[in-house]
């Protein structure tokens, strides 16, 4: 019987410190494959012009337009604005892959919410509050810098069940009218946002009805670094040149966005979308949704 011998082409032989190199090289880049795209987060800003009955654009046109829309973007949390109590119902109904958390700007289902639309399967809330955008944030209703509609935010404390990471979601719809109301509005959320004092990274989402990177507000919210524009820091812009708000006529390629996805503790923003969709001429919303996918920072669970 012949004797095995052993492999010692020396063609195929490396030096014990080649061998390590190699092996954390390519520990190396299968730990970047699973902290990229598979580990990233879309975020969706939406507002979604509240549900009247009147045509043209009543929601019962709209609906199986927004439920389409959320389908083919598939984000994985969206901050709502403008949605009523039974149209969040509807959505839910329409999306059972999602769950909300939200309260009327009047008081429980009363009025406009700032509601948070989440994928049950990869996010978990932890806590969550309300406050409004006025001299007295803990009031319900309270509005006290002139604006005449209430303004507030709504914001969560989720984890990611995929990388086990926690983060702050904020959502808010600034005044369409008074720019004192816009201005402070930005104060009032950048200073909730610093009292958190926390070094998990924070998203911010909403209709701010005015446009980024130009008006005051959006200063307030970005100077020295505080956040950052995910539009801007995007490696890939789509759909650059549409203005976010439309108001159901022919889209303006003006690059105006009223509607903002900011954030902060964020490694990359991967892409960033105006999300131009219709069906036969029928659009979701007056506004068209934003989406990021993001990247956040944070220690993946092993």
């Amino acid at each position: 019987m012949k004797k095995a011998i052993p492999f010692t082409n020396p063609s195929f032989w490396m030096p014990p410190f080649a061998w390590l190199l190699l092996c954390l090289c390519l520990r190396t880049q299968a730990a970047e494959s699973t902290t990229t795209g598979d580990d990233c987060l879309t975020i969706m800003t939406f507002n979604l012009r509240f549900a009247s009955d009147t045509p043209p654009n009543a929601w019962s046109q709209r609906r199986p337009v927004t439920r389409a829309c959320i389908e083919k973007t598939a984000p994985d949390v969206i901050g709502t604005q403008e949605g009523v109590y039974s149209q969040l119902k509807d959505i839910a109904a329409d999306q059972p892959a999602y769950a909300w958390i939200g309260q009327g700007r009047e008081g429980g289902s009363h009025g406009e919410f700032m509601a948070i639309f989440y994928r049950t399967n990869r996010l978990e809330p932890l806590e969550y509050d309300h406050f409004w955008l006025s001299d007295t944030p803990r009031v319900i209703g309270s509005s006290t810098w002139g604006n005449t509609c209430r303004r507030m935010a709504t914001w969560v404390k989720f984890r990611d069940l995929k990388t086990g990471k926690p983060f702050y979601f904020v959502n808010t719809h600034l005044d369409h009218q008074v720019e004192l109301a816009r201005q402070k509005g930005a104060t009032l959320i950048r200073e909730r946002i610093a009292a958190l004092k926390t070094e998990l990274p924070v998203i911010l989402t909403g209709d701010f009805n005015a446009d980024g990177l130009t008006n005051k507000a959006y200063k307030i919210l970005n100077d020295d670094g505080f956040l950052a524009d995910t539009w801007t820091t995007a490696q890939e812009r789509r759909n650059e040149t549409y203005n976010s708000f439309h108001g159901y006529e022919t889209p303006g390629k003006n690059g105006l966005r009223i509607d903002w996805i900011l954030g902060r503790g964020i490694v990359k923003t991967e892409w960033s979308e105006v999300v131009v969709f219709n069906q036969d001429g029928q659009y979701p919303s007056d506004h068209f949704p934003v989406t990021a996918r993001v990247l956040l920072a944070g220690k993946t669970k092993p």
